[in-house]
Order: C-alpha cells, then sequence, then structure tokens
C-alpha cells in the first residue's frame, strides 16, 4: 500500500470508450481514484452503483472519480452502460497502476490462496500528491466515508 503525502504514480490507461486518460489530465483537481477486483461482481456492483450515487455530490465538489480494474474495456463499457455509471472506468490488463498503487497482492478465500486487486482507494490532491489512503474498503461505504471526509477538510 502506498503511504499519504508523496507523489502520486502517474499512468495513462484505456477508458471505456477507447480513450487515453492519464492522471496527469487532472492536475488542479482532486482525483478520487479507486481500485476494484472486477465488474459485474456483487461487491463492486454496489461499491460502483454508490459512486454514481453520490456523483453530482463529487460534481459539485470539483471531483472527479476514476475507477480501476483489470476488466477489458468491453466489459467496462457494458457495465457503465448496464448500471448507468457516469464516472470514469479505465481498463488496466497489464497491471500497470494496480501495481504502481501496490494493490495487487495475495487474498485468501475460503482457505485457497491467490493473486488480486485488493478493494483499495486513494485521494490524490489538486497538486498530484497522495492525500489519503483507504485500504480495503466496503463496497456499500466507501463513496460516503469519501464524502464525509471532504466535508471536514
Amino acid at each position: 500500500m502506498l503511504e499519504a503525502n508523496r507523489k502520486a504514480p502517474d499512468f495513462t490507461l484505456t477508458d471505456k470508450d477507447g480513450r487515453q486518460v492519464s492522471l496527469s489530465d487532472f492536475l488542479g483537481k482532486k482525483v478520487v481514484l479507486y481500485f476494484y477486483p472486477k465488474d459485474n461482481t456483487p461487491g463492486c456492483t454496489r461499491q460502483a452503483c454508490a459512486f454514481a450515487a453520490a456523483y453530482e455530490q463529487f460534481k459539485e465538489q470539483d471531483v472527479v472519480v476514476i475507477g480501476i480494474s483489470k476488466d477489458s474495456t468491453a466489459s467496462h463499457q457494458k457495465f457503465a452502460q448496464k448500471y448507468n455509471l457516469p464516472f470514469i472506468l479505465l481498463s488496466d490488463p497489464e497491471l500497470q497502476a494496480i501495481q504502481a498503487y501496490d494493490v495487487w497482492q495475495e487474498k485468501k478465500l475460503y482457505g485457497k490462496v491467490s493473486m488480486g486487486v485488493v478493494r483499495t482507494t486513494y485521494i490524490i490532491d489538486e497538486q498530484g500528491n497522495i492525500e489519503k489512503v483507504m485500504p480495503k474498503v466496503k463496497p456499500d461505504t466507501n463513496a460516503a466515508e469519501i464524502l464525509d471526509y471532504l466535508a471536514k477538510k
């Protein structure tokens, strides 16, 4: 897990519409960068829908929301259409950003050990530095916790 108060690693990934998006594109804005395991799974769907429900509140505060998983752009496009997701979804099949942000880790499920994305959210400040790290977030409360945090700033 990366620590707060350090430069956020820049990356360039493809969004659901085939456009190249870099973290550095958003300098001057606060960015909520959330990493999740897989499109269309129960927890990831609840998390994405919670961000979608709170999206107007993020926009009012000029905060950019970006979700990243290793799913394909086609998968992201279907996921976004199915659940009407208004924010940026980036595809990272080569694990470029996933590994740079240290969220590709050993996971245990029913005694089976495998590598996968650990659900983690980073808040990046306007200068491109990591302001806050939220490891192992809960899908249902992640968006609300971020809004609470931003309200206290």
